[in-house]
């Protein structure tokens, strides 16, 4: 077990501390919720009520929803373009490992299935990272846009006014404001990590070059 865990540690540390963080947005968010509908004399909810909100769908997917797309456009930068110096980039001078065309792989050895099958099952393979975020992207940003209408609509009703279809919600300034102010920081953040490791280090890091390595020195 305690091998099983140190092979696992950083899946489970994250894992483990996104359950944490969404259980603490979801007790606190509900008292906010409450203290809102109080003040608009209105019914309040309980925790299960709260997480079927507009407000809680909308909030938590327009999270996500940057996530996915930071982690999934970094894929697919990091596979055509290059920072001298960065940690996080491919070698510039030199041969990748991750270009290799695994279909000139020796197929005798310890490899992934599809790469022994090969054809359009390698083909998929191949670009699995990148469609996986690109599939939860999609999903996520569906779920914000479904959370945010029944949100905007609860709104428009207190007003007077007509309520919107999740189609309607992606449409207006709301949901893009929303989204952009999220998807904004998320490359702020890659820009931090792909600049600050050419010039700094912490050791025993995987996304930091040895400390000793010059600046010049570009991925691993």
């Amino acid at each position: 077990m305690r091998t099983w865990l140190r092979d696992h540690g950083l899946l489970l540390a994250n894992a483990g501390l996104f359950a944490v963080f969404l259980v603490g947005m979801a007790l606190s968010g509900v008292r906010v919720y409450n203290a809102n509908q109080v003040a608009h004399h209105d019914l309040t909810v309980s925790l299960w009520g709260y997480l079927h909100t507009g407000q809680f769908v909308e909030a938590t997917f327009e999270n996500w929803e940057s996530e996915f797309l930071q982690m999934g456009m970094y894929v697919v930068l990091t596979a055509f373009l290059f920072q001298r110096g960065s940690s996080e980039s491919k070698p510039i001078d030199g041969p990748a490992p991750q270009d290799a065309d695994p279909r000139e792989a020796d197929k005798r050895k310890d490899v992934p299935w599809p790469v022994r099958r090969g054809g359009w099952i390698l083909t998929v393979y191949e670009n699995s990272l990148a469609l996986l975020f690109l599939v939860l992207f999609l999903m996520t940003i569906v779920l914000h846009a479904l959370g945010g209408a029944r949100a905007y609509s609860e709104e428009q009703l207190a007003h007077g006014e007509a309520a919107v279809s999740a189609w309607q919600y992606a449409r207006t300034a709301q949901f893009w404001f929303e989204s952009l102010q999220n998807w904004q920081s998320e490359f702020l953040a890659v820009a931090a990590i792909v600049g600050g490791s050419v010039y700094l280090r912490q050791r025993g890091s995987a996304e930091s070059k040895p400390v000793a390595e010059p600046h010049h020195a570009t991925g691993a």
